[in-house]
């Protein structure tokens, strides 16, 4: 019997996964929208870095070629890397570009039969259940339907594409009075590598969002003190270790809080964190800041403006505590997406919709099953600091799990697994939970996924090294398919 595989999405997280699977002798199929590979970096401009290091991005047995000298690669070098990577595994036979998943129907088993499961899909395997999935698909050109039946799907589309986040405005207060152009970051993004030059020279342009003040060595920071958090599951020698050493938490947050405002201009540009340096951290919102930034904003190229609310006019935008309008041609909306509706909206059935609605953050069996969507699997919608590469290591659990190789427990386990990395998450992420970032924790969560697979979790050579040296994809690189 063949074990078809569909796999939504060909950046980067649907390349790993079309790559593992391929290894297993599966037959994977990956569905992307676009006419290329890269997902997000595919609808990035061009003048964006990779806010990683390269060193913390990378293929955990592809190293980037010596020619890439930058410690951020730039976005031309990125798609280069990633494009390079499908070609040597030969991934790209696999990849049907222009299709875009339209939906997901779940056939073969009833509802009522999934409620009384005991084990995941009823047998607690990948394969094997009477149900199978039924993708439907666009193709993006002709705009015609076709119908794939698969055996098990796995979820590559992130957060932070496809559906805009745009902000609802009052009766004429919206875009439609205003008298120039609108647009999200991400029709922006698409239409800059088409000249987007000659579509904004000489204007005027507000972009409605906000930027996030770190500096380059944050992510490395965030590893290295793994050692000081709290994580879920952990023994109680470990959480006596973390306690005792909270205060030394403190100290470094402190330190990387005065660090960035003596460096940056923030205060004079009204641009200080209003929150704690380790809660942004621990949620992922760092960013790498455009070279000569505060160069432009020093000249008035770019002119920050602090409102918590804004609505627009004829001429431009009325901002709130502002005796005159902000005249503007162009206004680009910078405000995200709406990842967990896109997730929602992929499943026909509403019993699956509501199974992604009921919890936030997404609870996720090893943040990669949800105990009660059987059959599938979602990589790359959580974050962490190295993304590649937990998505890369996801991606081998997955492929392990579908050969057989490693065991669920009962889906009552299952919830309460997910349930306390979700607790976890919160508590360490505060108000930006919702992204679902497990930044101060990956290396341990790296740990629990090479249990699952017979693998050692110590990847360093030494107590101390594994201790406290930062750990990095090519870490994981000697990791194998058994």
């Amino acid at each position: 019997m063949e074990n078809r595989v569909a796999i939504i999405g060909a950046g980067a997280s649907g390349l790993v996964a079309c790559k593992y699977t391929l290894n297993k002798g599966l037959t994977p199929i990956v569905f992307e929208a676009e006419e290329t590979i890269g997902g997000v970096w595919a609808r990035t401009i061009d003048s964006t870095r990779l806010q990683n290091t390269q060193q913390a991005y990378q293929f955990s047995d592809f190293p980037w070629p010596s020619s890439v000298q930058d410690l951020h690669p730039t976005h031309t070098q990125v798609m280069e890397y990633l494009e390079s990577y499908a070609h040597h595994f030969k991934i790209f036979p696999c990849i049907k570009f222009n299709s875009r998943v339209i939906s997901l129907n779940y056939v073969g088993e009833s509802f009522e039969a999934m409620e009384s499961w005991h084990l995941w899909s009823g047998t607690g395997k990948g394969f094997g259940s009477k149900g199978k999935w039924l993708v439907k698909v666009q193709h993006t050109r002709t705009c015609s339907i076709e119908e794939y039946h698969v055996e098990f799907v796995i979820l590559c589309i992130g957060q932070f594409s496809g559906l805009p986040n745009i902000p609802e405005f009052p009766p004429d207060a919206g875009p439609q009075v205003f008298k120039g152009k609108v647009m999200h970051s991400n029709n922006f993004s698409a239409f800059h590598n088409l000249g987007v030059e000659n579509f904004v020279k000489g204007k005027k342009v507000a972009v409605i969002g906000s930027f996030k003040s770190a500096v380059d060595i944050a992510a490395e920071c965030a590893n290295t003190n793994e050692l000081l958090v709290h994580k879920p599951g952990e023994t109680i020698l470990f959480s006596f270790l973390v306690t005792l050493l909270s205060p030394l938490r403190w100290v470094i947050s402190k330190f990387m809080e005065s660090y960035v405002k003596w460096n940056l201009p923030l205060k004079k540009y009204g641009m200080l964190p209003k929150f704690r340096f380790d809660e942004d951290i621990s949620s992922c919102q760092i960013a790498l800041l455009p070279e000569k930034f505060f160069d432009k904003v020093e000249e008035g190229s770019i002119i920050i403006k602090n409102s918590q609310s804004f609505r627009f006019c004829r001429e431009g935008l009325v901002i709130k505590g502002e005796a005159q309008p902000l005249e503007t041609d162009i206004v680009i909306f910078a405000t995200g997406f709406k990842g967990y509706e896109k997730l929602m909206n992929i499943f026909e059935s509403s019993v699956f919709q509501d199974c992604i609605k009921a919890t936030t953050p997404l609870l996720l069996y090893r943040q990669i099953l949800h105990p009660r969507i059987p059959q599938l699997a979602i990589i790359g919608f959580n974050e962490s600091f190295s993304t590649l590469g937990n998505s890369e290591l996801k991606s081998l659990w997955i492929a392990n799990f579908l050969d057989g190789k490693l065991e669920l427990p009962c889906i009552k386990d299952m919830e309460k697994e997910a349930k306390m990395w979700g607790d976890h998450i919160k508590q360490s992420t505060g108000r930006y939970f919702k992204r679902g970032c497990i930044g101060n924790s990956n290396i341990w969560y790296n740990d629990q996924l090479c249990k699952d697979m017979g693998y050692n979790p110590r990847r360093k050579k030494g107590f101390l090294s594994d201790l406290f040296l930062p750990y990095a994809p090519a870490d994981y690189g000697d990791l194998t398919i058994k």
